[in-house]
């Protein structure tokens, strides 16, 4: 009876190893089956990983691109400022020079071919970007004129300019001088003391 038992107890033991342990043909099917799939998945990753790089490298590329362009114009404008700053006391002078040239009605030829030059100058210097601020009768903003004055006017309103002194000048929108201005104060008034 024990030997039955015994031999009862090895076949199933057998049978169990036979149903839990599949054949070994089934083990190396699943095995074969197993990396395919993971190896698949694992270049799909890759794949994707490799895109948003190549995404992100364009991306930074063409911002690289957009920023060299933007620091090249930068360059030129700022170059540009430069040797226009220096000929702002050339446009100045030559203005003083006319207004008083205009004073002398035997100098009127001369005038005239300084004028032209004056024009020249100031036309092509605006081709590059200068503008010149005279702002007659505009009101006062501290961003683009300097007061250099108030009066009082009957004919001005109050904040609003009533005369140029020099000139201000921008190249492209940024402010190289701010303009030189008289400033109203607004109508003179009658106040008086109180002692009437």
């Amino acid at each position: 009876m024990k030997k039955k038992k015994a031999n009862l107890s090895k076949k199933s033991a057998a049978q169990t190893e036979a149903t839990s342990t599949p054949s070994g043909e089934d083990v190396h099917a699943e095995e074969s089956n197993e990396p395919k799939l993971t190896e698949l998945e694992r270049a799909q990753v890759e794949a994707s990983e490799m895109k948003s790089r190549y995404l992100r490298s364009v991306a930074d590329m063409e911002n690289y691109r957009k920023r060299i362009t933007r620091e090249k114009q930068e360059l030129l404008r700022s170059a540009a400022a430069g040797v226009v700053e220096s000929l702002l006391p050339v446009l100045d002078n030559m203005k003083l020079g006319l207004q008083a040239a205009e004073q002398h009605p035997d100098a009127k030829d001369v005038t005239v071919g300084f004028k032209m030059v004056d024009d020249q100058l100031k036309k092509s210097l605006e081709e590059h970007g200068l503008k010149e601020l005279i702002p007659d009768g505009e009101s006062f903003d501290p961003n683009l004129h300097e007061c250099v004055a108030h009066q009082p006017s009957d004919t001005v309103d109050e904040d609003r300019i009533i005369e140029t002194v020099r000139a201000g000048y921008q190249l492209n929108e940024r402010l190289l001088r701010a303009a030189n201005v008289i400033v109203s104060s607004g109508a003179a008034s009658g106040v008086t003391d109180g002692n009437d």
